[in-house]
C-alpha cells in the first residue's frame, strides 16, 4: 500500500491534560476558550479574505497543533491564528499577502474591542512590527511541525459515506455543517479524519432522526469504533452549551492589531514612563494615569499644580516638586521632538526617493536621445560616403567620354572643313573652266 500523506499527528487524553499550557498555570477551561476564539478568528478573516473553506480548515487544525506544543503564555494568540491563516493559504494554493491579513485583523480587532475603525498605515512602525511578529510565529509553527504540513480533512469522507449508507441529501448539508464545527474543538489531534467524519454523521442522523444499520453497525465497515463515535459527539454537545468566546488576556508578550498610527509610533518609549513613574513616588496614582493617557500640556500644567498642593505638607516635598515638572516637561518635549524628527525623516526619506526616480528617468532619457543621435550620425557619415563614392565615379567618367568626344567632333569639323574647301575649290575650278572656255570657244 503506497501512503501519499503524512497526517500521524495524533495525541492522547493524558497528553492534552499535560499540555505546555497547563504547565504555565492555564486552567482547562481557559485554553479550551483560547482555543475557540482562534479558530473563530481564523473563519471570520478567511470570510473576509475571501479564501475557500479548505484553507480555514487546515489554519484551524495547524492553530491546534501548534498549541499542543506551545503555551498560550508564551505566544499570543491573535498573531498565531493570524500566521496560521497565512501559512494555510499558501499550503492549499490560495496565497494572500501578508499586507492584507494584517489589514483584516486589525479590521477585526477594532471590531470586536468596539474601537474606532481606522485604516493600518503600511508605512507606520506599527506595521513593521506586526509584519515581522507575523514571519516570526510562522517560522516557529514550521519548527514546530517539523515542516510536516499535510492535513486529512473529514468533510472528503462524509458525501461518499452518506452515499454508501444510502442516507437522504437532508443528512450532508447538516454534516458538513458539525465538521465545520467540530474544527474548534481538540478532536483533529485526538482522532482521525474517519472517525470524525463517522461522529458527525452519526450526530446529523440523531438529529433528524434518520435510522442508519446497526446490525451488523455501520462504523465498522469505515473503520471507526463506537467509543470514538460517542466521544465526538460528547465534544459536540459541549461545544453548543458554551457561550461566545472572549479573548483572554493570557500571554505576556502580547501584541495588539487595534492601536492607532500615532500611538504605534509612540510606542518605542513605554520604558521611560515606567522609569519617570517610579522615580515620582509622591504622584498618586490618578495623576500617573492621567500622565499616560495625555502628554498634553494642559495636563501636565493640571499634575503639577496638584502636586504643588500635595507637597505643601512637607518642606522636602516642596523642594523635589520643580525637579519633577522640569523632568516632566523635558520628556514630553522630548517625545514631541522625536516624533517631528521621525516625521521629517520620512518626508525627506520620500522626498529622495522622488529625486532619485527623476533623476533615473532623466537620464533614461538622455540614454535614449544620446543613442538615436548616434545612429542619426551613423547614417549621415554613410550617405556623405556613399555620395563622395558617386561624385568619384560620376568625375572618372565624364574626361573620358569629353576626351573622345571632342576628337570626335574635332576630327568631324576637319573633315567638315576638308569637305568645304574641296567644293570651294572644284567650285571655283570650274567656273573658270568655264570662262576660258567662253573666251577661247570659236563661236562662243
Amino acid at each position: 500500500m503506497i501512503y501519499t500523506a503524512i497526517d500521524t499527528f495524533y495525541l492522547t487524553d493524558e497528553q492534552l491534560k499535560n499540555s505546555p499550557s497547563r504547565k504555565d498555570g492555564i486552567d482547562e477551561d481557559t485554553e479550551t476558550t483560547l482555543r475557540i476564539y482562534g479558530c473563530d478568528l481564523i473563519q471570520e478573516s478567511g470570510i473576509l479574505l475571501r479564501l475557500p473553506q479548505a484553507v480555514m480548515a487546515t489554519g484551524q487544525v495547524l492553530f491546534h497543533r501548534f498549541y499542543c506544543k506551545k503555551s498560550f503564555a508564551r505566544f499570543d494568540v491573535k498573531i498565531v491564528a493570524s500566521s496560521c491563516v497565512w501559512l494555510a493559504s499558501k499550503l492549499e494554493e490560495s496565497p494572500r499577502k501578508a499586507r492584507q491579513v494584517l489589514i483584516v485583523f486589525h479590521r477585526m480587532e477594532c471590531r470586536r474591542e468596539n474601537l474606532p475603525v481606522e485604516f493600518l498605515d503600511t508605512f507606520s512602525k506599527k506595521y513593521a512590527d506586526l509584519k515581522t511578529v507575523l514571519n516570526n510565529t510562522e517560522r516557529h509553527i514550521l519548527k514546530e511541525m517539523g515542516f510536516i504540513c499535510h492535513v486529512e480533512h473529514p468533510h472528503k469522507f462524509i458525501s461518499n459515506y452518506l452515499r454508501t449508507l444510502e442516507a437522504p441529501p437532508e443528512l450532508r448539508q447538516e454534516a458538513w455543517n458539525l465538521a465545520n464545527d467540530s474544527l474548534r474543538t481538540t478532536l483533529c489531534v485526538r482522532f482521525k479524519s474517519e472517525v470524525v467524519a463517522c461522529g458527525v454523521v452519526y450526530a446529523a442522523a440523531r438529529r433528524f432522526q434518520v435510522p442508519l444499520p446497526e446490525n451488523p453497525p455501520w462504523w465498522k465497515a469505515f473503520d471507526a469504533e463506537k467509543s470514538g463515535i460517542d466521544e465526538v459527539c460528547r465534544v459536540l454537545a459541549h461545544l453548543y452549551s458554551l457561550p461566545k468566546a472572549q479573548c483572554i488576556p493570557v500571554c505576556k508578550d502580547g501584541h495588539s492589531f487595534a492601536t492607532t498610527n500615532k500611538t504605534s509610533d509612540s510606542q518605542g518609549a513605554p520604558k521611560e514612563s515606567s522609569m519617570n513613574a517610579t522615580v515620582n513616588d509622591t504622584s498618586t496614582p490618578k495623576e500617573a494615569v492621567h500622565l499616560d493617557a495625555a502628554g498634553s500640556k494642559d495636563m501636565l500644567i493640571k499634575a503639577a499644580l496638584d502636586k504643588l498642593k500635595f507637597s505643601k505638607k512637607t518642606d522636602d516635598d516642596t523642594k523635589g516638586v520643580p525637579a519633577e515638572e522640569t523632568k516632566e516637561d523635558t520628556t514630553s518635549k522630548q517625545k514631541s521632538d522625536n516624533r517631528l524628527e521621525m516625521s521629517g525623516e520620512r518626508s525627506r526619506d520620500r522626498e529622495k526617493e522622488r529625486l532619485k526616480v527623476r533623476d533615473r528617468d532623466r537620464d533614461r532619457d538622455r540614454d535614449r536621445d544620446r543613442g538615436r543621435d548616434l545612429d542619426r550620425d551613423r547614417e549621415r557619415e554613410k550617405e556623405q560616403e556613399r555620395d563622395k563614392e558617386k561624385l568619384k565615379e560620376r568625375s572618372h567618367r565624364p574626361k573620358d567620354k569629353g576626351k573622345e568626344s571632342g576628337h570626335s567632333v574635332k576630327s568631324r569639323h576637319h573633315l567638315s572643313r576638308d569637305r568645304g574647301s574641296d567644293y570651294h575649290s572644284a567650285s571655283s575650278y570650274s567656273s573658270r573652266e568655264k570662262d576660258r572656255h567662253r573666251h577661247h570657244h570659236p563661236y562662243a
